[in-house]
């Protein structure tokens, strides 16, 4: 059993004594530059990095993006059931349109919901 991990084994240690030696002679090999204030600042595109470096954004943004992410998660739970809709009522499912209408009607419920508490007015 342990013969068959050898080669693996010594795969792990090339790798590792690959990567040690390559960094190593970087080290050891490599020049050392100068610093100063004006190399180790920031460089904005020739403009003076005055400022914060991110913007802040206002909590709507995310919370905006968190509900498009659960509406476009619908789709993709939609997209299977309308592919398999005519083979559903062909086999005699009864339950196939009951599902999906207590599924969007969830939905509907959660977007009306969204809309009353404001989650989707800017100002």
């Amino acid at each position: 059993m342990s013969s068959q991990f050898f080669p693996v084994f010594i795969q792990i240690v090339v790798a590792i004594g690959f990567a040690a030696v390559a960094l190593g002679l970087s080290v050891i090999l490599g020049k050392s530059a100068r610093r100063n204030a004006t190399k180790d600042s920031a460089y904005e595109c020739g403009m003076l990095p005055i400022g914060d470096g991110a913007p802040r954004f206002s909590v709507k943004f995310y919370l905006v993006a968190m509900l498009f992410v659960i509406f476009d998660i619908e789709v993709v739970f939609m997209y299977p059931w309308a592919v398999q809709f005519r083979d559903l009522v062909a086999n005699g499912n009864p339950t196939a349109l009951v599902s999906i209408a207590g599924f969007a009607g969830i939905l509907a419920f959660a977007y009306v919901y969204a809309l009353k508490k404001g989650a989707l007015t800017w100002k």
